[in-house]
């Protein structure tokens, strides 16, 4: 085998697409997710459709303390499949209602704690699995909410932000050991996360954000906005001076 791709937050949407993207070309699969039994039944799946080597582990993102053994599960594995390279795919997140998080200050640190702390904490611990193996991608989902502090979702948004910045140092330390970082910006993408909220329009698929995040990843980008034509939304939004910006309802 030459490749396996770790999967974390396996349970979402653009993971499951994600994971059967990476099992057709080949690639080892390991889905790390909370719900055990959909993870067996994931991986028989990716086995019987793909006849790849399909494994599960079990994590919470909030639980940071189990972090290292969850690094620790994921090399043993490695070594014992001859996983070949050890690449990472990052893709769980938590978006409540904005209203819910303003007036519930321990639920917008949930949010931080889900889509920043947990984040941050997962990748490095496998940061130094991939640096021993001197190769690997790592690609994880950021979000079009992190570009700009916006008044319906500022709390997801700013550990979206703060997760941005993280990955831009992650990607220049892991760079000198061969290794890229791709920061994947999904605009509305039609998942559970999203089920509801109202106003959304240009709305993805998971499958194309799935194989738009496997093909950039394959080119060493660096920063995608998927679907693209998101690049030029999000430059017009962070050009509004913020005298202009404050009064909008976006």
């Amino acid at each position: 085998m030459t490749e396996t791709w770790v999967i974390l937050g396996a349970g979402s949407s653009i993971a499951r697409a994600f994971a059967h993207e990476a099992a057709a070309t080949g690639a080892g699969i390991i889905l790390v997710g909370r719900d055990a039994e959909d993870l067996r039944t994931q991986c028989g799946d990716l086995r019987i459709r793909h006849g790849v080597p399909a494994d599960a582990l079990v994590f919470d993102a909030r639980d940071t303390q189990a972090h290292a053994g969850l690094a620790r599960a994921v090399d043993a594995h490695a070594l014992e499949a001859q996983a070949g390279t050890i690449n990472v795919f990052a893709a769980f997140g938590w978006m409540p209602p904005q209203a819910e998080s303003e007036a519930d200050p321990a639920l917008a640190l949930e949010v931080i704690a889900v889509n920043f702390a947990g984040m941050v904490s997962l990748l490095l611990h496998l940061a130094p699995l991939l640096e021993r193996r001197q190769a690997g991608r790592v690609v994880v989902l950021g979000s079009v909410a992190g570009d700009r502090g916006r008044l319906s979702n500022h709390i997801y948004g700013s550990a979206k932000a703060g997760l941005h910045a993280f990955l831009q140092g992650l990607r220049a330390r892991l760079w000198r050991s061969g290794i890229t970082v791709t920061t994947v910006k999904p605009g509305f993408t039609d998942t559970a996360m999203t089920w509801g909220v109202k106003g959304m329009a240009l709305v993805a698929s998971p499958q194309a954000v799935a194989r738009r995040c496997l093909s950039q990843a394959g080119k060493g980008a660096e920063e995608v906005y998927v679907p693209a034509f998101w690049w030029v939304i999000m430059t017009i939004i962070r050009a509004i001076p913020e005298r202009l910006f404050k009064r909008l309802s976006l």
